[in-house]
């Protein structure tokens, strides 16, 4: 993800900044997806792991990277606390 582009998108619901979710965040969220445990906002079902993720710095909500573009649509988006971590 361009470094360029993060210093200019934001959050579409918080407003917030956003940020790369690390490696162990992703892996732990695709484990997630993988086990049909993961819904984003409009209670879809997630039908794949993602490659790249974006999250708030709150570290709250994360909205998946397809083919390097973020999806920076509310119902993409992911609520963290619905994982229970």
């Amino acid at each position: 993800m361009d470094k360029r582009l993060l210093d200019i998108i934001c959050c579409p619901v918080t407003k917030l900044p956003l940020q790369l979710l690390g490696s162990e965040k992703l892996a732990t969220l695709n484990t997630a997806i993988s086990a049909g445990q993961v819904r984003n906002h409009a209670a879809q079902p997630l039908p794949a792991a993602l490659s790249e993720a974006l999250v708030t710095r709150n570290g709250r909500l994360v909205y998946p990277v397809r083919d390097g573009i973020p999806v920076l649509l509310e119902e993409e988006s992911i609520d963290w606390q619905q994982l229970g971590l």
